[in-house]
């Protein structure tokens, strides 16, 4: 239980509640479209198999990162979990980072004139997980709510 508790504890700060809801929310379309399709993605189906045949990544990597990115998202924004999704989406972005979109730079290709997409966006990506890593969902989080009921029992 001491774990747990070391997990969910956090402090009532306004600034977890801005980085998680706002990570949550970008990466939610994300999970979505791998997950179910929305947003002009492909699906579960789809993606897996690009994952699996396409990037050759083992299947229960590829089913993680999937999960993480859907599921993962929408505990950030409800502050569920929030070091154990935060650390999930750090996973994601740095694998996305190193296999894939490191070759083509830092910067975004907003002109459309490179190969590909660049990290900056991941780097950010991870930038937040990790400061909701250290710090916890904050205020108007579930992990709060949790210990607060668990402070009262015990």
């Amino acid at each position: 239980m001491n774990a747990m508790r070391r997990l969910l504890e956090t402090s009532p700060l306004f600034g977890p509640l801005v980085l998680r809801v706002f990570l949550g929310v970008v990466m939610f379309p994300h999970g979505a479209q791998k997950m179910l399709g929305w947003f002009g993605g492909h699906g579960f189906s789809a993606t897996m198999q690009a994952f699996t045949q396409g990037m050759h990544i083992p299947a229960p990597f590829a089913f993680l990162a999937l999960f993480t990115e859907f599921f993962g998202s929408i505990a950030l924004i409800l502050g569920l979990l929030t070091r154990l999704s935060a650390f999930g989406i750090a996973i994601v972005m740095m694998v996305a980072i190193f296999t894939v979109h490191l070759p083509n730079g830092f910067f975004m290709n907003w002109t459309g004139t490179q190969k590909g997409e660049g990290f900056e966006y991941h780097l950010l990506m991870l930038g937040m997980a990790t400061a909701l890593m250290v710090m916890g969902g904050g205020i108007c989080s579930a992990d709060r709510a949790l210990v607060g009921k668990t402070k009262s029992r015990g």
